[in-house]
């Protein structure tokens, strides 16, 4: 069932409107309003798919009808209906975000069409929507410890906006995880996902990755490279291990995220970028620029939200789940049975210290399903989960 508004102050082509689309289909469900203000305040009790909606209406106009739409209800499509003397306005609704619009008196084949097209699109952005909730089984956040739903809570709150995040914990707590969700979960999910481990790229190469590089920029430079925040543009760039980043390369950084632009090594060409920055470190980045290692400016310019992730040991509660979904993970990409935990090897397992986190019982998880019995006991894990 399809929900249609119909927003006209004129009676006889408001009950056209409504007679046209029930006959068309049964499956449309029409409602109406004879101005712009009993329009949104219809709009901010039910969740209509489709919105028609007259330009020139006496207490509220169209034009202002569309606006507050688009802040209440922005995945509400809005077909404007136009008058002989508001094509330029109506014309204007759609860069406003109107979907299309209709002229008076309407033309039953257009109507029914742009009807059609504009329930079909709702369906997609809602299904879209829905995808976007749902995150890639390899990137699942496995866990229900209060550190961990705030986590969860934060990402759902964050996610959607292009706010910079900069999350920070231990090696192995699954920072990278916290990286994937706020990607997938957000608009730019269509996009790519780069990701820089900053740790692992020497010092005189970082800002040739980062930003490209120009033929004859240095000696290797054989040929015109794009770098990374290139390849991200409409998307996601994820500089993993931030705080070991040079000083030199982090002043780029702040130029990139401050101006949207980019310049490639050896080139004075600025090239503009869309990214969403999201950044992680194990440092303590305040110590590091107490000590001259990281700009405070940059600091203050990634850390809009900070994402704290705890070691494992700090969430002993998630480690029954945790280790449940390695042993089914690890099983399935064995092709081997799944293995039970017995509860004391459970226990055990919770009061072990994990100084490496959530990667360190992953490992111990596949070693003691390769090594251990049928259901993996106490005693298995005394054997073969000592360091």
């Amino acid at each position: 069932m399809s929900k249609i508004l119909v927003i006209e102050d004129e009676a006889t082509i408001r009950r056209v409107l409504i007679k046209i689309l029930t006959e068309e289909n049964d499956a449309y469900q029409v409602d109406e309003a004879e101005d712009g203000l009993a329009g949104i305040e219809k709009i901010k009790k039910e969740d209509y798919d489709l919105v028609l909606c007259d330009i020139k209406m006496p207490k509220m106009d169209g034009v202002e009808v569309l606006e507050a739409v688009k802040k209440l209800k922005p995945e509400t499509p809005m077909v404007m209906i136009s008058g002989h003397g508001d094509l330029d306005t109506a014309v204007n609704t759609m860069r406003l975000g109107a979907f299309d619009y209709i002229s008076k008196p309407p033309d039953l084949n257009r109507l029914l069409n742009t009807v059609r097209i504009a329930l079909d699109r709702k369906e997609l952005v809602v299904e879209n929507k829905m995808l976007k909730k749902k995150v890639s089984k390899n990137y699942e956040m496995i866990g229900e410890s209060k550190a961990i739903a705030k986590i969860k809570d934060m990402i759902e709150k964050v996610a959607a906006t292009d706010a910079r995040v900069l999350i920070t914990g231990p090696n192995g707590t699954g920072k990278e995880l916290v990286a994937h969700w706020l990607h997938q979960k957000s608009e730019r999910a269509n996009g790519a996902l780069i990701e820089v481990n900053c740790a692992a790229i020497p010092s005189e190469l970082i800002e040739s990755e980062l930003f490209g590089h120009v033929k004859g920029a240095f000696t290797s430079a054989v040929k015109d490279r794009a770098g990374k925040f290139e390849a991200a543009n409409g998307g996601t760039i994820f500089l993993d291990e931030i705080g070991d980043m040079s000083l030199s390369a982090q002043a780029k950084v702040l130029r990139a995220l401050q101006e949207s632009r980019i310049q490639r090594v050896g080139s004075d060409k600025d090239i503009k970028v869309d990214v969403r920055v999201v950044a992680a470190t194990n440092k303590d980045l305040k110590k590091e620029i107490e000590e001259g290692r990281f700009r405070e400016d940059l600091y203050h310019r990634l850390a809009v939200i900070l994402v704290q992730v705890p070691p494992l040991n700090d969430r002993r509660e998630d480690i029954p789940l945790l280790v449940d979904y390695f042993a089914g993970k690890i099983s399935e990409e064995q092709g081997t049975a799944v293995k039970s935990f017995s509860p004391k090897a459970i226990k055990l397992l919770q009061e072990y210290d994990w100084t490496g986190n959530i990667r360190e019982l992953r490992n111990v998880v596949e070693r003691l399903i390769i090594l251990g019995e049928k259901e993996v006991s106490e005693n298995d894990v005394k054997l073969f989960a000592s360091k």
